[in-house]
């Protein structure tokens, strides 16, 4: 009998600032995010596309810049990303796979970021699992990730820019 192991994947760094007043938070990277050590560099993640979208004046935020300035076009505009997840198991990139989770201590990031009013959930499984953080107002929004299909990118739209909106981080 052989026995399957899965090597235990470590995610990303925050990207916050002492500005940031919205938190997106995933559940944990995906295999294409770990290779680029980049939040949502799978092609077919509506993540970035649906930022540009909502901030049109943002040509910062096209697939052909740079990591680091999509980032810092994302801090200027007082939005952070992070995720649910320090640590897990995993093979592939679903979220039904993860196994043995580590969580990362989202309380504790608020010393950061004393501006933070809000966590918007990139999904559903990092909605179920993060811990509360009190005092701030909590968002479910559907995940960007391709593998939500039962979405259209215009109602990931809709939803997305409505909850920035309600942030004063875009025009309602």
């Amino acid at each position: 009998m052989q026995s399957h192991t899965t090597a235990r994947q470590i995610g990303l760094p925050p990207v916050i600032s002492s500005a940031s007043v919205l938190l997106v938070l995933g559940s944990f990277p995906g295999a294409a995010s770990l290779a680029a050590q980049q939040y949502y560099a799978h092609p077919r993640n509506d993540f970035w596309r649906i930022l540009a979208a909502i901030w049109p004046e943002e040509a910062q935020l096209s697939s052909v810049s740079s990591y680091e300035i999509r980032s810092a076009c994302l801090l200027r505009k007082g939005l952070g990303l992070w995720d649910v997840y320090a640590s897990c198991e995993r093979a592939g990139s679903l979220d039904s796979t993860i196994r043995k989770p580590v969580a990362n201590d989202i309380a504790t990031l608020r010393l950061a970021c004393p501006q933070l009013r809000a966590i918007a959930h990139n999904g559903a499984l990092s909605f179920q699992h993060a811990p509360p953080v009190d005092g701030l107002a909590v968002h479910k929004l559907p995940s960007t990730s391709p593998a939500n299909a039962a979405w259209s990118f215009a109602r990931k739209l809709a939803a997305w820019r409505a909850v920035l909106a309600a942030h004063s981080l875009v025009a309602g």
